[in-house]
């Protein structure tokens, strides 16, 4: 029996597109990709020198107790 090919009117129409066009609609956009690692580098660091030394604590309590505190039950 042979295998049935997507419901997904969605998926279909962008099968359709990609044959007869060439373009590829799937994937990430690499400019946006480097757009989103440029701003994250760039966050982290300048958060973690805004805060004192007790806030970063703090917050890095926070996460701990909710990763390996105890859990209701």
């Amino acid at each position: 029996m042979p295998k049935r090919s997507s419901k997904d009117v969605a998926q279909i129409a962008a099968r359709i597109v990609e044959q007869t066009t060439g373009i590829s609609l799937s994937g990430k956009n690499p400019a946006a990709v480097a757009l989103g690692r440029l701003g994250g580098k760039k966050g982290g660091p300048a958060r973690a020198a805004a805060l004192s030394a007790s806030k970063r604590s703090k917050i890095a309590k926070k996460a701990a107790d909710a990763r390996w505190g105890k859990k209701a039950s």
